[in-house]
C-alpha cells in the first residue's frame, strides 16, 4: 500500500489578468497559502511556463522549478491537454478548436495539426527536464462526432478512425518512452478515449504500449453513468494521474445524460467544487492506497455553482482529510504468533 501525496492543484482553471494568478510566482504563493503542496501546470499559458525554454534547458527549469519551491509548492506534473485536443480534430470542430492555436495556424488543419505535435513533443522533453515522469493530455478525437449510432455507421468508420489516432500518436508515445515520460490521456467525453471501452481499442492499435496511460476522473464517469469504482479495478496498472473533481447526475423527467444542449447550470449532469456532488471519494482514495497509486491527488476545480477561490481553498482541506496515511502494520499483529513450529501443530501435521 502506499500514501498519496497532495494535496496539489491544476492551475489551468485559475490563471487569469489579475493578480495573483497572472504571472508564475504569484499564483504559486497562492497556490501554497490555499493549502496545496504541489501545482500541475498547463503549458499552453506563457503568463505560467515558457514552453520553449523548458523543452530545451535544464537550467531554465530548475530556476523555474525552484520559484515555486522557494514558494512551498512542488511541480507535480505538467498538461498537455488543449495541444493534444488538436492531434486528432475532426471538420465539425475545426472552427472552434482554432481557438486552440495560434492564428498563423488558423484554417489550416493540416499546420494546426503539425503544431500541436510540436508543441506535445515539447511538452514530453520539457517534462524531462524537470524530473517529472508524466505527462497530462486529451487524445483528440475524429469519430466523436458519431457517438451515437444515427444515421447508422458506415462499416470500418471507427475502426478506421482510431487506426489513424494511433498512426498520430504511436511517434509520440515512442518519444515519451525514450525520455522515460508515461502520456496520461484523460478519460473525457469529446475525446475518442471516452470509457474504458475506447481507451482498451486505442491501446490494441499502439500494441499495448507501455507509455498508454490514463489520467484518472470520476467525475466524468459520474456524467455519463459508468461505474467509477470497478474503473479503478479494471484498470489499476494503467491509472498513472488523479484528478480529484466531483459532479452529479440527476436525471428528470425531461432530460438525462445528454444534458438538452443546457448551460452547465441547468444541466441533469453537472460538475461541482468537492464534497457538494456524488463521488464517493471515501471509496476511490481508499482503492488507490490499496493498488500502491504512485502518483499526486490533483484537484481539478470546476463548478457551475461555487466561486473558484473558494472551491480551491476548501478543495485543499477536503483532499488533505481524504488521504490515508497508511499503515506499516496489521491492525491485528498483536494477535500473531510466527512460530512455524506452532502452525504446524495447530495443522495436526506434528505433534
Amino acid at each position: 500500500m502506499r500514501t498519496l501525496k497532495g494535496p496539489a492543484l491544476f492551475l489551468a482553471q485559475f490563471v487569469g489578468d489579475a493578480h495573483p494568478f497572472d504571472d508564475w510566482p504569484s499564483i504559486t504563493a497562492w497556490a501554497a497559502e490555499c493549502g496545496y503542496v504541489g501545482v500541475q501546470v498547463p503549458t499552453w499559458d506563457a503568463r505560467l511556463l515558457d514552453l520553449d525554454r523548458a523543452a530545451d534547458s535544464r537550467d531554465y527549469c530548475e530556476e523555474w522549478a525552484g520559484v515555486a519551491r522557494e514558494n512551498g509548492v512542488e511541480v507535480t506534473e505538467l498538461s498537455a491537454h488543449l495541444q493534444g485536443q488538436l492531434v486528432a480534430v475532426h471538420p465539425a470542430y475545426d472552427r472552434m478548436f482554432d481557438a486552440f492555436a495560434p492564428p498563423a495556424v488558423h484554417g489550416d488543419p493540416a499546420a494546426r495539426q503539425a503544431w500541436a505535435v510540436g508543441r506535445v513533443e515539447k511538452a514530453i522533453r520539457a517534462s524531462r527536464n524537470l524530473g517529472c515522469n508524466a505527462l497530462a493530455t486529451f487524445s483528440g478525437a475524429l469519430a466523436w462526432p458519431y457517438v451515437y449510432p444515427w444515421p447508422q455507421r458506415p462499416a470500418g468508420l471507427i475502426e478506421e478512425a482510431f487506426d489513424e489516432l494511433a498512426r498520430r500518436w504511436r511517434p509520440l508515445l515512442d518519444l515519451a518512452d525514450e525520455h522515460g515520460i508515461d502520456l496520461c490521456f484523460e478519460i473525457h467525453p469529446g475525446e475518442d478515449l471516452h470509457d474504458g471501452i475506447t481507451f482498451e481499442m486505442f491501446l490494441e492499435r499502439v500494441g499495448g504500449h507501455a507509455r498508454a496511460n490514463m489520467l484518472y476522473d470520476p467525475s466524468h464517469y459520474v456524467l455519463q453513468h459508468l461505474d467509477y469504482l470497478a474503473n479503478l479495478d479494471i484498470y489499476a496498472e494503467r491509472i498513472r494521474m488523479f484528478h480529484v473533481k466531483d459532479a452529479e447526475l440527476n436525471p428528470t423527467g425531461r432530460q438525462g445524460v445528454y444534458g438538452g444542449y443546457q448551460s452547465w447550470v441547468d444541466r441533469a449532469g453537472r460538475f461541482r467544487s468537492l464534497g457538494d456532488g456524488q463521488v464517493d471519494f471515501g471509496a476511490v482514495f481508499s482503492k488507490l492506497a490499496a493498488q500502491d497509486f504512485d502518483g499526486w491527488a490533483v484537484v481539478e476545480w470546476e463548478c457551475a455553482l461555487k466561486h473558484p477561490e473558494d472551491g480551491a481553498r476548501e478543495g485543499a482541506r477536503f483532499v488533505r482529510d481524504h488521504i490515508i496515511r497508511v499503515t506499516e502494520r496489521a491492525f491485528d499483529d498483536f494477535a500473531g504468533g510466527g512460530d512455524p513450529a506452532a502452525n504446524r501443530r495447530i495443522l495436526g501435521i506434528e505433534r
